[in-house]
Protein backbone atom coordinates (compact mmCIF):
# COMPACT_ATOMS: atom_id res chain seq x y z
CA UNK A 1 0.00 0.00 0.00
CA UNK A 2 1.48 3.32 -1.02
CA UNK A 3 1.52 6.32 1.27
CA UNK A 4 -0.59 8.20 -1.26
CA UNK A 5 -3.31 5.55 -1.44
CA UNK A 6 -6.75 6.94 -0.65
CA UNK A 7 -7.56 5.17 2.61
CA UNK A 8 -10.09 6.43 5.14
CA UNK A 9 -9.01 5.93 8.75
CA UNK A 10 -11.10 3.27 10.45
CA UNK A 11 -11.12 2.13 14.08
CA UNK A 12 -11.19 -1.40 15.45
CA UNK A 13 -12.03 -1.65 19.16
CA UNK A 14 -10.99 -4.43 21.52
CA UNK A 15 -11.67 -5.04 25.18
CA UNK A 16 -9.01 -6.91 27.19
CA UNK A 17 -6.18 -9.10 25.87
CA UNK A 18 -6.26 -12.59 24.38
CA UNK A 19 -3.35 -13.41 26.74
CA UNK A 20 -5.50 -12.51 29.74
CA UNK A 21 -8.35 -14.66 28.44
CA UNK A 22 -5.94 -17.55 27.86
CA UNK A 23 -4.85 -17.29 31.50
CA UNK A 24 -8.40 -17.51 32.82
CA UNK A 25 -9.47 -13.87 33.20
CA UNK A 26 -13.08 -14.61 32.29
CA UNK A 27 -14.89 -11.65 33.87
CA UNK A 28 -15.01 -7.93 33.15
CA UNK A 29 -17.36 -5.01 33.67
CA UNK A 30 -17.99 -4.09 30.02
CA UNK A 31 -21.65 -4.56 29.14
CA UNK A 32 -22.87 -5.57 25.71
CA UNK A 33 -24.59 -2.19 25.45
CA UNK A 34 -21.22 -0.46 25.93
CA UNK A 35 -19.55 -2.83 23.49
CA UNK A 36 -22.12 -2.18 20.77
CA UNK A 37 -21.41 1.52 21.17
CA UNK A 38 -18.01 0.80 19.65
CA UNK A 39 -19.13 -1.33 16.71
CA UNK A 40 -21.98 -3.20 15.05
CA UNK A 41 -19.83 -6.13 13.82
CA UNK A 42 -17.54 -8.41 15.75
CA UNK A 43 -16.75 -11.54 17.72
CA UNK A 44 -15.86 -12.44 21.29
CA UNK A 45 -17.17 -14.30 24.30
CA UNK A 46 -19.23 -13.67 27.43
CA UNK A 47 -18.38 -13.54 31.13
CA UNK A 48 -17.57 -16.99 32.51
CA UNK A 49 -16.95 -18.11 28.89
CA UNK A 50 -20.70 -18.59 28.60
CA UNK A 51 -20.81 -19.04 24.83
CA UNK A 52 -19.26 -17.71 21.64
CA UNK A 53 -20.23 -14.22 20.45
CA UNK A 54 -21.11 -13.05 16.95
CA UNK A 55 -22.26 -9.48 16.27
CA UNK A 56 -23.89 -8.78 12.91
CA UNK A 57 -25.81 -5.65 11.97
CA UNK A 58 -25.74 -4.41 15.55
CA UNK A 59 -27.33 -7.58 16.96
CA UNK A 60 -25.32 -9.71 19.38
CA UNK A 61 -25.81 -13.49 19.25
CA UNK A 62 -24.77 -16.01 21.90
CA UNK A 63 -23.82 -19.45 20.58
CA UNK A 64 -23.81 -22.00 23.39
CA UNK A 65 -22.32 -25.47 23.68
CA UNK A 66 -25.81 -27.02 23.82
CA UNK A 67 -26.34 -25.85 20.24
CA UNK A 68 -28.66 -22.97 21.11
CA UNK A 69 -28.46 -19.50 19.59
CA UNK A 70 -29.99 -16.55 21.45
CA UNK A 71 -29.88 -12.77 21.69
CA UNK A 72 -28.60 -11.95 25.20
CA UNK A 73 -29.67 -9.04 27.34
CA UNK A 74 -27.55 -5.94 26.76
CA UNK A 75 -26.73 -5.79 30.48
CA UNK A 76 -24.66 -8.97 30.17
CA UNK A 77 -20.90 -8.55 30.16
CA UNK A 78 -17.90 -9.61 28.11
CA UNK A 79 -14.30 -10.37 29.15
CA UNK A 80 -12.98 -10.23 25.57
CA UNK A 81 -14.38 -8.98 22.27
CA UNK A 82 -13.28 -7.24 19.07
CA UNK A 83 -15.72 -4.99 17.19
CA UNK A 84 -15.90 -2.38 14.45
CA UNK A 85 -18.44 -0.65 12.26
CA UNK A 86 -17.98 -2.77 9.16
CA UNK A 87 -17.43 -0.71 6.01
CA UNK A 88 -16.03 -2.96 3.26
CA UNK A 89 -13.00 -1.62 1.44
CA UNK A 90 -12.55 -4.84 -0.56
CA UNK A 91 -15.31 -7.09 -1.91
CA UNK A 92 -14.87 -10.12 -4.15
CA UNK A 93 -17.09 -13.01 -5.28
CA UNK A 94 -15.87 -16.51 -4.47
CA UNK A 95 -16.68 -19.44 -6.76
CA UNK A 96 -16.23 -22.79 -5.08
CA UNK A 97 -15.88 -25.30 -3.86
CA UNK A 98 -13.14 -23.65 -1.80
CA UNK A 99 -11.49 -25.21 1.25
CA UNK A 100 -10.43 -23.16 4.26
CA UNK A 101 -6.79 -23.41 3.20
CA UNK A 102 -7.60 -22.25 -0.34
CA UNK A 103 -9.76 -19.46 1.02
CA UNK A 104 -6.99 -18.27 3.33
CA UNK A 105 -4.60 -18.04 0.38
CA UNK A 106 -7.26 -16.17 -1.61
CA UNK A 107 -7.67 -13.60 1.17
CA UNK A 108 -3.90 -13.23 1.49
CA UNK A 109 -3.87 -12.20 -2.15
CA UNK A 110 -6.56 -9.56 -1.61
CA UNK A 111 -5.04 -7.53 1.22
CA UNK A 112 -2.90 -4.57 0.11
CA UNK A 113 -0.65 -4.88 3.18
CA UNK A 114 -0.22 -7.43 5.96
CA UNK A 115 0.63 -4.68 8.43
CA UNK A 116 -2.99 -3.74 9.13
CA UNK A 117 -5.90 -5.42 10.87
CA UNK A 118 -8.84 -6.40 8.68
CA UNK A 119 -12.39 -7.21 9.67
CA UNK A 120 -13.54 -10.16 7.57
CA UNK A 121 -17.08 -11.02 6.50
CA UNK A 122 -17.97 -13.97 4.28
CA UNK A 123 -21.56 -14.59 3.20
CA UNK A 124 -22.67 -17.48 1.04
CA UNK A 125 -23.53 -21.15 0.73
CA UNK A 126 -21.38 -23.70 2.46
CA UNK A 127 -21.04 -27.35 1.50
CA UNK A 128 -20.27 -27.82 5.17
CA UNK A 129 -18.66 -26.12 8.13
CA UNK A 130 -17.52 -27.31 11.52
CA UNK A 131 -17.54 -25.25 14.70
CA UNK A 132 -17.09 -25.59 18.43
CA UNK A 133 -18.34 -23.59 21.40
CA UNK A 134 -16.91 -22.94 24.84
CA UNK A 135 -18.76 -24.17 27.93
CA UNK A 136 -19.62 -21.91 30.85
CA UNK A 137 -16.89 -21.99 33.49
CA UNK A 138 -17.08 -21.74 37.27
CA UNK A 139 -14.59 -20.33 39.76
CA UNK A 140 -11.77 -21.03 40.36
CA UNK A 141 -11.23 -20.56 36.63
CA UNK A 142 -8.89 -22.88 34.76
CA UNK A 143 -6.62 -21.60 31.98
CA UNK A 144 -8.38 -21.58 28.63
CA UNK A 145 -6.33 -24.44 27.21
CA UNK A 146 -7.80 -26.63 29.98
CA UNK A 147 -11.27 -25.09 29.85
CA UNK A 148 -11.59 -25.84 26.13
CA UNK A 149 -10.00 -29.30 26.21
CA UNK A 150 -12.42 -31.91 24.91
CA UNK A 151 -14.83 -29.45 23.30
CA UNK A 152 -17.12 -31.16 20.81
CA UNK A 153 -16.77 -30.09 17.17
CA UNK A 154 -20.16 -29.96 15.43
CA UNK A 155 -20.48 -30.13 11.65
CA UNK A 156 -23.30 -28.51 9.67
CA UNK A 157 -24.01 -29.58 6.08
CA UNK A 158 -25.35 -27.54 3.14
CA UNK A 159 -26.42 -24.19 4.58
CA UNK A 160 -26.20 -20.47 3.97
CA UNK A 161 -24.53 -18.35 6.58
CA UNK A 162 -21.93 -15.80 7.57
CA UNK A 163 -18.34 -15.99 8.74
CA UNK A 164 -17.35 -13.03 10.91
CA UNK A 165 -13.82 -12.43 12.09
CA UNK A 166 -10.58 -10.50 12.05
CA UNK A 167 -7.26 -10.97 10.28
CA UNK A 168 -4.58 -9.69 12.63
CA UNK A 169 -0.83 -9.07 12.07
CA UNK A 170 1.71 -11.23 13.86
CA UNK A 171 3.02 -8.22 15.79
CA UNK A 172 -0.25 -8.13 17.74
CA UNK A 173 0.31 -11.63 19.11
CA UNK A 174 -0.58 -11.64 22.80
CA UNK A 175 -2.87 -8.64 22.38
CA UNK A 176 -5.17 -10.20 19.79
CA UNK A 177 -5.30 -13.57 18.06
CA UNK A 178 -2.56 -13.35 15.42
CA UNK A 179 -3.73 -14.63 12.04
CA UNK A 180 -7.40 -15.21 11.31
CA UNK A 181 -9.87 -15.56 14.19
CA UNK A 182 -13.43 -16.23 13.01
CA UNK A 183 -16.86 -17.38 14.13
CA UNK A 184 -19.71 -18.68 11.97
CA UNK A 185 -23.51 -18.49 12.17
CA UNK A 186 -26.19 -19.75 9.81
CA UNK A 187 -28.84 -17.52 8.24
CA UNK A 188 -31.58 -19.18 10.31
CA UNK A 189 -29.72 -18.11 13.47
CA UNK A 190 -29.99 -21.65 14.75
CA UNK A 191 -26.37 -22.89 14.65
CA UNK A 192 -22.86 -21.54 14.90
CA UNK A 193 -19.68 -21.24 16.92
CA UNK A 194 -15.94 -20.81 16.71
CA UNK A 195 -15.06 -21.70 13.13
CA UNK A 196 -12.88 -24.80 12.79
CA UNK A 197 -13.07 -25.75 9.11
CA UNK A 198 -15.32 -25.34 6.07
CA UNK A 199 -15.87 -25.73 2.35
CA UNK A 200 -17.51 -22.71 0.69
CA UNK A 201 -19.59 -23.47 -2.40
CA UNK A 202 -20.10 -19.86 -3.44
CA UNK A 203 -20.26 -16.49 -1.78
CA UNK A 204 -18.78 -13.07 -1.23
CA UNK A 205 -15.78 -12.09 0.85
CA UNK A 206 -15.56 -8.55 2.22
CA UNK A 207 -12.66 -6.95 4.04
CA UNK A 208 -12.71 -3.79 6.15
CA UNK A 209 -9.25 -2.30 6.64
CA UNK A 210 -8.51 -1.05 10.14
CA UNK A 211 -5.99 1.77 10.52
CA UNK A 212 -6.68 2.66 14.17
CA UNK A 213 -6.71 0.17 17.05
CA UNK A 214 -8.34 1.13 20.34
CA UNK A 215 -7.64 -1.17 23.29
CA UNK A 216 -9.56 -1.09 26.57
CA UNK A 217 -8.04 -2.91 29.56
CA UNK A 218 -10.19 -4.25 32.42
CA UNK A 219 -10.05 -2.56 35.83
CA UNK A 220 -10.54 -5.83 37.69
CA UNK A 221 -8.55 -7.56 40.42
CA UNK A 222 -8.07 -10.66 38.28
CA UNK A 223 -6.65 -8.71 35.35
CA UNK A 224 -4.37 -6.67 37.60
CA UNK A 225 -2.99 -9.82 39.24
CA UNK A 226 -2.48 -11.82 36.03
CA UNK A 227 1.11 -12.47 34.90
CA UNK A 228 0.88 -11.15 31.36
CA UNK A 229 4.64 -11.28 30.80
CA UNK A 230 4.43 -14.98 29.96
CA UNK A 231 4.55 -15.96 26.29
CA UNK A 232 1.19 -17.65 25.70
CA UNK A 233 1.44 -17.92 21.90
CA UNK A 234 1.52 -21.73 21.82
CA UNK A 235 -1.39 -22.03 24.25
CA UNK A 236 -3.41 -19.49 22.25
CA UNK A 237 -2.65 -21.34 19.03
CA UNK A 238 -3.75 -24.60 20.64
CA UNK A 239 -7.00 -23.06 21.88
CA UNK A 240 -7.83 -21.34 18.60
CA UNK A 241 -6.92 -24.13 16.20
CA UNK A 242 -7.53 -27.43 18.00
Amino acid sequence: MSASAAVTRHEIFQTSLITALAQGVYEDEMTLAELLGHGSFGIGTFNELDGEMVILGGTCYRLRSDGSVSVPDLSERTPYAVVTNFVPTISRPVAGPVTRQEFSAFVDGLVPSSNYMYALRVTGRFAWASARTVERQERPYKPMVEATDGEAVVRREDFTGTIAGFRTPLYESGISVAGCHAHVIDDERGWGGHLVDFVLEEGTVELCLGTDFRLRLPLTEAFGAADLSEDMSEEIKQVEHH
